[in-house]
Protein backbone atom coordinates (compact mmCIF):
# COMPACT_ATOMS: atom_id res chain seq x y z
CA UNK A 1 0.00 0.00 0.00
CA UNK A 2 1.21 3.39 -0.41
CA UNK A 3 0.78 6.63 0.34
CA UNK A 4 0.02 9.71 -2.40
CA UNK A 5 1.70 12.20 -2.09
CA UNK A 6 1.47 15.02 -4.64
CA UNK A 7 1.15 14.72 -8.45
CA UNK A 8 4.44 16.52 -10.42
CA UNK A 9 4.03 16.98 -14.29
CA UNK A 10 0.97 13.95 -14.45
CA UNK A 11 2.74 11.83 -12.69
CA UNK A 12 2.17 10.31 -9.46
CA UNK A 13 3.98 11.03 -6.24
CA UNK A 14 3.32 7.67 -4.04
CA UNK A 15 5.72 6.27 -0.52
CA UNK A 16 5.86 3.19 0.13
CA UNK A 17 4.30 1.76 3.27
CA UNK A 18 6.54 -0.67 3.49
CA UNK A 19 9.89 0.22 2.84
CA UNK A 20 8.89 3.94 2.78
CA UNK A 21 10.84 4.92 -0.30
CA UNK A 22 9.49 8.39 -2.27
CA UNK A 23 9.21 7.51 -5.92
CA UNK A 24 6.87 7.61 -9.10
CA UNK A 25 3.74 5.34 -9.08
CA UNK A 26 5.15 2.39 -11.63
CA UNK A 27 3.24 0.72 -14.59
CA UNK A 28 3.21 -2.84 -12.91
CA UNK A 29 2.58 -0.63 -9.31
CA UNK A 30 4.93 -2.25 -7.30
CA UNK A 31 7.79 -1.06 -5.35
CA UNK A 32 10.92 -0.56 -7.14
CA UNK A 33 12.07 -1.19 -4.24
CA UNK A 34 10.55 -4.19 -1.96
CA UNK A 35 8.59 -4.74 -4.70
CA UNK A 36 5.27 -4.65 -2.58
CA UNK A 37 1.88 -3.49 -4.20
CA UNK A 38 1.54 0.50 -4.32
CA UNK A 39 -1.96 -0.20 -4.92
CA UNK A 40 -4.53 0.01 -1.61
CA UNK A 41 -5.35 -2.98 -0.07
CA UNK A 42 -8.44 -4.36 -0.97
CA UNK A 43 -10.63 -5.93 1.57
CA UNK A 44 -11.35 -9.94 1.49
CA UNK A 45 -13.82 -9.81 -1.40
CA UNK A 46 -17.59 -11.22 -0.09
CA UNK A 47 -18.19 -13.82 -2.54
CA UNK A 48 -21.98 -13.62 -3.58
CA UNK A 49 -23.25 -16.20 -5.90
CA UNK A 50 -24.77 -15.28 -9.10
CA UNK A 51 -28.14 -15.78 -9.86
CA UNK A 52 -28.97 -18.43 -11.50
CA UNK A 53 -28.06 -17.73 -15.27
CA UNK A 54 -30.86 -17.27 -17.51
CA UNK A 55 -30.85 -19.35 -20.85
CA UNK A 56 -28.32 -18.62 -23.43
CA UNK A 57 -30.12 -17.16 -25.77
CA UNK A 58 -28.41 -16.78 -29.67
CA UNK A 59 -25.47 -14.06 -29.58
CA UNK A 60 -25.58 -13.52 -25.69
CA UNK A 61 -23.38 -16.53 -24.63
CA UNK A 62 -21.07 -13.71 -23.38
CA UNK A 63 -23.35 -12.52 -20.75
CA UNK A 64 -22.79 -16.43 -19.29
CA UNK A 65 -19.01 -15.96 -19.70
CA UNK A 66 -19.06 -12.42 -17.86
CA UNK A 67 -20.55 -13.96 -14.63
CA UNK A 68 -18.14 -17.19 -15.13
CA UNK A 69 -15.16 -14.97 -14.98
CA UNK A 70 -16.11 -12.75 -12.28
CA UNK A 71 -17.33 -15.61 -10.02
CA UNK A 72 -14.09 -17.37 -10.28
CA UNK A 73 -11.89 -14.12 -10.03
CA UNK A 74 -13.64 -13.58 -6.55
CA UNK A 75 -13.31 -17.29 -5.64
CA UNK A 76 -9.49 -17.22 -6.08
CA UNK A 77 -9.70 -13.93 -4.08
CA UNK A 78 -8.58 -11.50 -6.95
CA UNK A 79 -9.51 -8.03 -7.15
CA UNK A 80 -9.93 -7.16 -10.49
CA UNK A 81 -6.46 -5.07 -10.78
CA UNK A 82 -4.62 -8.32 -9.45
CA UNK A 83 -6.07 -9.97 -12.40
CA UNK A 84 -5.42 -7.35 -14.76
CA UNK A 85 -1.81 -7.96 -13.61
CA UNK A 86 -1.72 -11.56 -13.93
CA UNK A 87 -3.32 -11.05 -17.64
CA UNK A 88 -0.91 -8.15 -18.67
CA UNK A 89 -4.21 -6.18 -19.17
CA UNK A 90 -5.41 -2.69 -17.81
CA UNK A 91 -8.09 -3.32 -15.13
CA UNK A 92 -10.53 -1.67 -17.13
CA UNK A 93 -10.20 -4.02 -19.83
CA UNK A 94 -11.27 -6.72 -17.21
CA UNK A 95 -14.01 -4.49 -15.72
CA UNK A 96 -15.65 -3.99 -18.81
CA UNK A 97 -15.35 -8.10 -19.82
CA UNK A 98 -17.31 -8.38 -15.86
CA UNK A 99 -19.55 -5.53 -16.79
CA UNK A 100 -20.64 -7.17 -20.37
CA UNK A 101 -19.16 -4.05 -22.06
CA UNK A 102 -16.62 -6.00 -23.85
CA UNK A 103 -16.26 -9.81 -25.21
CA UNK A 104 -12.86 -11.02 -24.60
CA UNK A 105 -11.33 -12.91 -27.68
CA UNK A 106 -10.07 -16.33 -27.73
CA UNK A 107 -6.72 -15.20 -26.49
CA UNK A 108 -7.72 -13.04 -23.99
CA UNK A 109 -10.18 -16.13 -22.63
CA UNK A 110 -7.29 -18.07 -22.91
CA UNK A 111 -4.83 -15.31 -20.58
CA UNK A 112 -8.02 -15.30 -18.40
CA UNK A 113 -7.98 -19.13 -17.41
CA UNK A 114 -4.63 -18.87 -17.35
CA UNK A 115 -4.39 -15.84 -14.25
CA UNK A 116 -7.39 -17.56 -12.80
CA UNK A 117 -5.83 -21.58 -12.77
CA UNK A 118 -9.14 -23.30 -14.31
CA UNK A 119 -9.23 -24.41 -17.86
CA UNK A 120 -11.35 -22.14 -20.86
CA UNK A 121 -14.23 -25.14 -20.52
CA UNK A 122 -14.95 -24.06 -17.09
CA UNK A 123 -14.90 -20.09 -18.06
CA UNK A 124 -17.11 -21.54 -20.89
CA UNK A 125 -19.50 -23.68 -18.81
CA UNK A 126 -19.39 -21.04 -15.77
CA UNK A 127 -20.94 -21.34 -12.69
CA UNK A 128 -23.49 -23.82 -14.48
CA UNK A 129 -21.78 -27.13 -12.43
CA UNK A 130 -24.09 -28.49 -9.57
CA UNK A 131 -22.62 -30.04 -6.50
CA UNK A 132 -22.84 -33.23 -7.17
CA UNK A 133 -20.92 -32.63 -9.93
CA UNK A 134 -18.09 -31.14 -8.27
CA UNK A 135 -18.58 -33.64 -5.11
CA UNK A 136 -17.88 -36.60 -7.69
CA UNK A 137 -14.68 -35.00 -9.12
CA UNK A 138 -13.52 -34.77 -5.72
CA UNK A 139 -14.30 -38.12 -4.91
CA UNK A 140 -12.16 -39.22 -8.26
CA UNK A 141 -9.21 -38.30 -6.83
CA UNK A 142 -7.24 -40.92 -5.38
CA UNK A 143 -6.20 -39.76 -1.96
CA UNK A 144 -9.60 -38.38 -0.97
CA UNK A 145 -11.38 -42.07 -1.96
CA UNK A 146 -8.81 -43.47 0.36
CA UNK A 147 -9.60 -41.16 3.27
CA UNK A 148 -13.03 -40.97 3.08
CA UNK A 149 -13.82 -44.36 5.13
CA UNK A 150 -12.33 -42.75 8.00
CA UNK A 151 -14.16 -39.43 8.07
CA UNK A 152 -16.29 -40.83 10.16
CA UNK A 153 -14.01 -42.14 13.04
CA UNK A 154 -13.04 -37.60 13.43
CA UNK A 155 -14.19 -35.81 15.43
CA UNK A 156 -16.05 -32.79 14.43
CA UNK A 157 -13.19 -30.39 14.61
CA UNK A 158 -10.68 -32.75 12.93
CA UNK A 159 -13.90 -33.27 10.01
CA UNK A 160 -13.94 -28.96 9.86
CA UNK A 161 -10.54 -28.62 9.15
CA UNK A 162 -10.06 -31.43 6.56
CA UNK A 163 -13.05 -30.31 4.70
CA UNK A 164 -12.11 -26.69 5.36
CA UNK A 165 -8.94 -27.84 3.66
CA UNK A 166 -10.67 -30.15 0.53
CA UNK A 167 -12.54 -26.91 -0.45
CA UNK A 168 -9.73 -24.32 -0.66
CA UNK A 169 -8.18 -27.13 -2.90
CA UNK A 170 -10.83 -27.41 -5.11
CA UNK A 171 -11.67 -24.10 -5.25
CA UNK A 172 -7.57 -23.18 -6.46
CA UNK A 173 -5.99 -26.72 -6.60
CA UNK A 174 -2.05 -26.50 -6.08
CA UNK A 175 -0.36 -27.26 -9.66
CA UNK A 176 3.01 -28.94 -9.55
CA UNK A 177 6.16 -27.78 -10.75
Amino acid sequence: MATTLAPVDSREVVRCDHCHLVQFRTNNHLCRKCRASLDEETPEPILVEPPAPEPVREGHSHLHIASAIRLFRQKSGFSQRQLALRMAVPRTYVSKIENEKAVPTLSSLQRLATALEVTMADLLKGSGRTLDDEIADLMQDDFLAQVMPYVKQLDAMQRSTLLSQVRDLSIRPRRSV
